[in-house]
């Protein structure tokens, strides 16, 4: 019987934005950094990028794929809530067209052994975890975690169902990545620990003897032969006889006379007790492994981070849906360590920055919103200069130091003259120019400080050359004796005069703008979750039958595999 591969399906999935690789101008005035050293350790080249996050991720992807270890979103819920930092209503096909946009890049930017963590809410996270699922692969979905925000009930909830929490999805980019860093225990966990048999190992916990019959190698065999070196009997010191549970094994017969031998066997009080393995604290190193539901006390909730706001008394107005410092600490101190490059593209209210900053990750956060000047930025230098005395700045020691550099897109490179023309946008200059083709043309800018025809290169021996100028055959000449054999060149330029360019068998040469304008979309600034910038979202008309959206809905769902019903 053929499979059928069923995928996430949903009104304009086949259009896709042809995004322009925007560059990025920094704004020293906005650029901060501590007036003082306070630690060898002090990261100073993060950055803060204002702009359309799709169209600023794309700015990214040249210069970071595969070197971000941990990327940290917190996109606008689709709720239809009427924020003033979002407009977070959008029509559930366009928002998940959105989110696949982003995804593909953020996966490209993750190194191979890199996580992405995404929170969202009931309303959409069903949906985002499929569409992860393609994105990522469904064998690269790690977990979903149950954050507690809410620790109140709220009287007033519909259906008289209180909600309480957030989903955080974690997917991870390959197999490449290992397990995920253990947490330090708190007090609650180090009450299990006790030593009701005075062991003079000190106190310990018990972990289970046995593992799953049916999962893996040892499943596959057991389904052939419905024989298991796991089940075998064990007598407890009183004579009771113990087998595993249904669908249980136990670990080897080996393994468990070790275990037996070292005294790290537990019968219970009275001896009669399931056997179970003993676990010494001291072996833990005060470390444990995290579980999928994340409570109030360990991860804080929206009230925390609301208090932290009140402490930071930045702004008037507080940012409607902040993530408290404890639980960004909890991801990164899971997925990262000191020195890894983590990167939120939907920055927020700047917590994944100022964290990060705290913890000594590297970081990059993209913001379309003015509160990145009003709100992310005085934020920052706070923690810069160590005036943020709440979040987790005591529990992690946190004293300043460091800085970031400020960014901003550049405008698109074409646009079009009073005549309907497209031309190159009079705003850039020649090095604007020179770096942006580098990046459209896949070229990784670096200018030559002896070579003035080379600006870039793709590869050890391919070179970029950008200019305005109308080169001669002369100039052609030169240019290609000074590339010479083994190497090649393109040469971007308004025009050329020769007779021959044929004969330049190292040479490559464009016309600009011709060459490049059908390679993206020009002039397009807004990518943004806002329903009225999208290019694939269309007016309704009025003698238009809504009805026609969605054609046959349930044959559609047959056919396709479309996993949104009536939808629309």
């Amino acid at each position: 019987m053929t499979k059928t591969k069923l995928e996430l399906t949903w009104i304009g999935k086949d259009k896709r934005p042809r995004l322009e690789p925007r560059i990025l101008l920094e704004d020293s005035k906005k650029s901060y950094h501590a007036t003082n050293k306070f630690s060898e350790n002090d990261i100073f080249d993060n950055k803060v990028i204002k702009g359309d996050n799709l169209l600023a991720l794309k700015a990214l992807e040249r210069e970071y794929t595969g070197k971000i270890k941990c990327v940290f979103i917190d996109p606008p819920y689709n709720t239809g809530s009427a924020f003033s930092y979002y407009d977070d209503g959008l029509e559930h096909s366009i928002w998940l067209g959105l989110m696949r946009d982003r995804l593909e890049i953020l996966r490209n930017l993750l190194t191979d052994d890199g996580s992405l963590w995404i929170t969202i809410d009931d309303n959409e996270a069903h949906y985002l975890k499929v569409l992860g699922d393609e994105v990522f692969g469904r064998s690269n979905f790690v977990a979903n975690i149950v954050w507690q925000k809410f620790h109140s009930v709220k009287t007033n909830s519909k259906y008289g169902i209180s909600q309480a929490h957030d989903h955080i999805l974690v997917f991870k980019k390959s197999d490449a990545m290992s397990d995920f860093n253990l947490l330090s225990m708190d007090e609650d966990a180090l009450k299990v620990y006790k030593n009701p048999d005075n062991d003079s190992r000190g106190r310990w916990r018990t972990a289970p003897l046995t593992v799953s019959l049916l999962g893996g190698a040892r499943g596959a065999a057991y389904a052939k032969t419905g024989i298991s070196t796991g089940i075998y009997e064990i007598i407890s010191p009183t004579g009771k006889v113990h087998l595993p549970s249904k669908g249980r094994c136990w670990i080897s017969k080996n393994g468990f006379e070790e275990l037996l031998a070292d005294n790290r066997i537990w019968w219970g009080k009275d001896g009669n007790a399931v056997p179970m393995k003993k676990v010494f604290l001291n072996e833990s190193g005060g470390k444990k492994i995290a579980s999928t539901f994340w409570d109030h006390h360990e991860a804080g909730s929206n009230k925390t981070a609301n208090e932290e706001q009140k402490i930071l008394n930045i702004a008037k107005e507080s940012f409607p849906t902040p993530k408290p410092e404890k639980l960004m600490e909890r991801i990164l101190s899971l997925a990262t360590n000191k020195g890894d490059l983590v990167l939120d593209s939907f920055a927020g209210s700047g917590t994944t920055g100022a964290v990060a900053h705290k913890m000594g990750r590297r970081w990059i956060m993209v913001e379309l919103g003015e509160h990145c000047h009003t709100y992310i930025i005085p934020r920052l230098k706070k923690v810069i200069d160590g005036e943020d005395k709440g979040g987790v700045t005591e529990s992690i020691g946190w004293q300043g130091g460091g800085g970031f550099r400020y960014y901003k897109l550049a405008p698109s490179l074409m646009k079009k003259d009073q005549w309907d023309n497209w031309v190159i946008n009079p705003e850039y200059n020649q090095e604007m120019l020179v770096e942006a083709m580098c990046k459209l043309e896949g070229y990784t800018y670096m200018p030559s400080e002896t070579e003035y025809w080379n600006h870039g290169k793709g590869s050890e021996t391919d070179f970029i050359y950008v200019t305005t100028q109308t080169l001669t055959d002369q100039q052609l000449q030169a240019i290609s004796e000074e590339v010479g054999e083994g190497r090649t060149l393109l040469i971007i330029a308004s025009a050329w005069r020769s007779n021959n360019i044929d004969r330049f068998t190292n040479l490559t040469l464009k016309k600009i703008p011709n060459s490049i304008i059908k390679a993206c979309e020009w002039g397009h600034d807004d990518y943004s979750l806002n329903v009225q910038n999208l290019p694939m979202s269309e007016p309704d008309i009025e003698d238009k039958p809504k009805a026609k959206k969605v054609k046959n809905t349930q044959e559609q769902s047959q056919v396709t595999g479309d996993l949104f019903g009536d939808q629309t």
